[in-house]
């Protein structure tokens, strides 16, 4: 059974950081795509940053400079560290991993939260 187990979030003042993390485990198949989604109350799920099926790298538009996604290939493990956090980065953010033969599965989600 695929688990997607996050760690990290919490609560920061604006301009602090925090470090996000999910290990994916239970499946033999390899992980094509990987990375963070969130979520604030009222609004859509969005893509924050993941990589791509070819190692390359997205961000979101208003996180571009302030957080940076990384990944260990040999744990199954994706990493976001989120720094110069802002208020409207508030939300739940989740894991997610595409693998190549069984879809697409999500972590629990984790919640950040930014105060002014």
């Amino acid at each position: 059974q695929v688990r997607l187990v996050e760690s990290g979030g919490g609560l920061v003042q604006a301009g602090g950081s925090l470090s996000l993390s999910c290990a994916a485990s239970g499946s033999i198949f390899s992980i094509n795509a990987m990375g963070w989604y969130r979520q604030a109350p009222g609004k859509q799920r969005e893509l924050v940053a993941r990589f791509t099926s070819g190692g390359s790298t997205t961000y979101l538009s208003s996180v571009k400079g302030r957080f940076t996604i990384s990944r260990d290939y040999a744990k199954n493990t994706v990493y976001l560290q989120m720094n110069n956090l802002k208020p409207e980065d508030t939300a739940v953010y989740y894991c997610n991993a595409q693998y190549s033969s069984i879809g697409s599965y999500w972590g629990q989600g984790t919640q950040v939260t930014v105060s002014s």
